[in-house]
This record gives structure tokens, C-alpha cells and sequence, in this order.
């Protein structure tokens, strides 16, 4: 796919958190997956490190599959899909919907 980078606003398509948004903290291109803040959270439970301190419940949040997630167009708030075209050696990112660049 490889449509998905690092801090785009995305829009959850499937899955527990269905119809939520948030921003692309890291994304796994090779399986295929994206982590998004706040979505998927489940629970870790973490070890005291020093004596004396107490151990924690953290929330963690795990990848889901890039098919569950579609872009935000930051011109027009819009979800939609995405067109690559060439600008000389470059190649960007045009929202399908308005084709204005996402970037």
C-alpha cells in the first residue's frame, strides 16, 4: 500500500474503535499495519524498576491493519483515498476528492 505516512490524521474504519480519529505514530509498511494515538489501547502491566515504587497498569496502543484506516484530507476534512503524481523527482500526495496535496 504505502498510501499511509507517519503523522497523518486518519479516520478508523472497522474494529472496536470504529468512526474515531487520530494521528499515525508509527507505521509498519512491511506487514502492513499502522499504530494510531489512542486507537486498539489494551492494558500492560508494568513492574516496579526501583524498590520502593509501585507497579502500573499502562495503556498501550497496538498496530491494526492499514486496510481498517483511511486518510484525512487536512484541505477539504474529508476521508478519502489517494492519487500519487509526479512534480518533477518527487512524487506527492493528492486527496482524490479536492486534489489538493496531502503533506
Amino acid at each position: 500500500m504505502g498510501n499511509i505516512k507517519k503523522e497523518d490524521k486518519v479516520k478508523i474504519l472497522a474494529g472496536k474503535d470504529k468512526d474515531k480519529t487520530g494521528k499515525v505514530l508509527k507505521v509498519f509498511p512491511d506487514e502492513g499495519r499502522v499504530v494510531v494515538e489512542g486507537i486498539n489501547l489494551y492494558k500492560k502491566h508494568v513492574r516496579p524498576k526501583k524498590e520502593g515504587e509501585k507497579g502500573e497498569i499502562v495503556d498501550v496502543p497496538r498496530p491494526i491493519d492499514e486496510s481498517n484506516v483511511s486518510v484525512i484530507c487536512p484541505a477539504c476534512s474529508k476521508t478519502t483515498r489517494i492519487s500519487k503524481k509526479r512534480k518533477g523527482k518527487d512524487v506527492v500526495r493528492y486527496c482524490k476528492k479536492c486534489d489538493s496535496p496531502i503533506d
